[in-house]
């Protein structure tokens, strides 16, 4: 598997930047997790968005969804100009709540939906998913995803707050895409559905992951300051999110 960071900041994209959108690559597939805004313009260097085969959203917080509509606009020009078949809509899995929300992701020919739960299984080609609801504070529902292929383990942890389970999901991970939305300074007293770096670094370290990516940063937030509060995690590298970086499992 090849991750593409695409979008990682929060809670919207600096100059320049976009919110989360994370490409996901094999040999026989080329998936989206969420679409933030900016995701799509980040997208169209990598690959056009017809080629995509599937895309899946964690929930439906503004910094993870904002592109989805013109991703729906995108698509039905390209059917269009018959860069895309009508009868191929983009198929894409997420929380059946709000029920608003989920209506929206059917669109003429160029979408589909399929709601998700932790009890969902899905195989597209030679990636198999699975999905945990996360910790994320406020009532609507948000999953992590599980992804393996080819024996390699990928976890994008999605928005997640310290009461998450994450045993027996996360465990040897050989990446875990984790949020880390506050530094130290800023960390609140009160837990609010969202980690900090060193948060993440200890979760990682705790689950004896292979790999950690830290990502849901603030576009203020030095790469050096996100490395170095990461520090508890020593099983494997650390990277700190930025648009265009790649990882190969």
């Amino acid at each position: 598997m090849r991750v593409t960071v695409l979008g990682y900041q929060s809670p919207y994209p600096g100059p320049g930047g976009a919110t989360p959108g994370y490409l996901i690559e094999t040999d026989r597939v080329k998936i989206l997790l969420d679409c933030g805004s900016g995701v799509l313009a980040q997208l169209g260097k990598h690959l056009p968005i017809y080629e995509l085969d599937a895309m899946l959203l964690s929930h439906y917080h503004h910094d993870h969804v904002a592109d989805v509509g013109v991703m729906q606009y995108g698509l039905m020009v390209h059917q269009l100009f018959g860069q895309r078949p009508a009868d191929k809509p983009l198929p894409i899995f997420a929380p059946a709540l709000p029920v608003t929300n989920a209506q929206s992701l059917v669109y003429r020919d160029a979408t589909t939906f399929t709601p998700i739960t932790e009890e969902t299984s899905v195989t597209i080609r030679d990636v198999s998913i699975t999905f945990l609801r996360t910790d994320h504070g406020d009532g609507d529902p948000c999953y992590a995803m599980r992804l393996e292929a080819n024996g390699r383990v990928l976890v994008y942890g999605a928005d997640s707050g310290p009461g998450t389970t994450w045993k027996g999901f996360a465990n040897q991970a050989d990446l875990f895409i984790c949020e880390g939305t506050y530094l130290d300074y800023n960390l609140p007293a009160k837990p609010n559905g969202h980690l900090s770096v060193r948060q993440a670094a200890e979760l990682a370290q705790s689950l004896s992951c292979r790999s950690l990516l830290v990502t849901h940063l603030f576009y203020g937030y030095e790469e050096s300051q996100v490395i170095a509060e990461a520090n508890a995690f020593v099983a494997g590298p650390v990277y700190a999110a930025r648009i265009g970086l790649q990882i190969d499992l």
